[in-house]
């Protein structure tokens, strides 16, 4: 695998039982880029970003074939650690889905369940990590109070947060803005850009012009196969494929 590249498969197939939700699905994600995956309803978007970190293995019925690399390694091989694959890895919902704790309390549970147990450490981690979800200035104040009582906007930046207080290496984001105002989409996606700087982002979007305006890279979606994966100008201004045209164009969807 070329350095540059952070993620990969080689002709990956997923079956749920008896039905085909990813066919023949060949892409490489460079590092440190925001990479969108747009599409239809059901073409599969979600059901790739949840391959990345093994999600899908939560569903009994699902089935994959093909290879999935992350740095160069297999994360199907039997060796390996799913566990240090989602710490790796980490994952954004597209609902915030804070714990019923304060907000302190959300921030460390990752490193506590890592063994982190001195409280300066920890401190630091929670300061540090909600720094980097511009969200510290906001609650700095507030910390020992229930996440839950925070805005749907900044509890999804104390989701974001939460992964990044481990340390990951890829953020994955499913439809991360799809229940906010557009203020707080805003600022989600000022973070995405500069979280980009230091991590290897994928989102999931249904919003053409989101994903115009923060990835660099995106792949099209349609009927479970990737149609067309480029550079994002070149996908929204000079397609290769007609059916991506006919999708950024309006044509359906």
């Amino acid at each position: 695998m070329d350095e540059s590249t952070t993620l990969e498969t080689r002709d990956l197939n997923l079956w749920y039982g008896t039905k085909q939700a990813l066919l023949d699905i060949s892409i490489r994600i460079p590092k440190n880029t925001v990479t969108a995956l747009i599409g239809p309803s059901g073409c599969g978007k979600s059901t790739l970003l949840r391959c990345f970190n093994r999600m899908n293995d939560l569903i009994d019925s699902a089935r994959i074939t093909g290879q999935i690399l992350f740095e160069g390694d297999d994360i199907y091989a039997g060796h390996t650690d799913v566990y240090t694959i989602r710490e790796k890895i980490g994952m954004v919902f597209q609902k915030p889905n804070p714990f019923p704790k304060s907000i302190y309390e959300n921030v460390a549970y990752g490193p506590r369940i890592h063994g982190v147990r001195r409280k300066e450490v920890l401190d630091d981690i929670v300061e540090t990590s909600l720094k980097r979800a511009a969200l510290w200035d906001e609650v700095e104040d507030r910390l020992h109070e229930p996440a839950l009582a925070l805005s749907g906007g900044q509890q999804q930046r104390l989701c974001i947060a939460r992964s990044l207080a481990v340390e990951p290496r890829v953020i994955l984001m499913d439809e991360p803005c799809s229940a906010l105002d557009p203020i707080a989409t805003a600022k989600i996606e000022d973070l995405i850009i500069r979280l980009a700087r230091d991590y290897t982002v994928v989102i999931v979007t249904h919003n053409m012009q989101q994903a115009a305006r923060i990835s660099e890279y995106t792949g099209f979606m349609y009927m479970g196969r990737l149609v067309e994966f480029d550079r994002t100008q070149r996908i929204f201004e000079d397609p290769t494929e007609e059916l991506t045209e006919n999708y950024i164009t309006g044509r359906f969807g």
